[in-house]
């Protein structure tokens, strides 16, 4: 039996039922990418993931940074680095009082984190 060779012209308009459908609902544009993107890379720590959930964790949700070296087991310097990375990507507010830091979850930056994705 021959075999006819499979061809297939760009220009031909896709099949009823073929493997193109049409997009439900607005995709991410370059910048909202971008910005997904910096969030999600914040979240690729798992220290980060931890401190996350130990500061939402907290009474208030509300903590220290004196309070979260010892949950993760790393000196107050190396805590304060990974606050500010998710201070900066808009996970965590940040607060002085006096010598110490508190730091807090922005109200609905999870929620939306995965909404932008749903």
């Amino acid at each position: 039996m021959p075999t006819t060779p499979l061809t297939l012209d760009a220009t031909d308009p896709p099949a009823p039922g073929g493997c193109c459908t049409p997009l439900v609902r607005e995709a991410a544009d370059p910048e909202s990418a971008r910005e997904l993107a910096r969030v999600f890379k914040a979240l690729g720590d798992p220290t980060r993931i931890q401190l996350l959930s130990v500061v939402a964790a907290h009474d208030g949700g509300e903590a220290c940074v004196c309070d979260l070296t010892e949950p993760v087991s790393l000196s107050q310097p190396t805590v304060s680095h990974h606050l500010k990375i998710l201070v900066d990507a808009g996970l965590l507010t940040r607060e002085q009082r006096g010598r110490w830091a508190y730091y807090s979850l922005v109200p609905g930056a999870l929620a939306r984190l995965a909404t932008s994705l749903s």
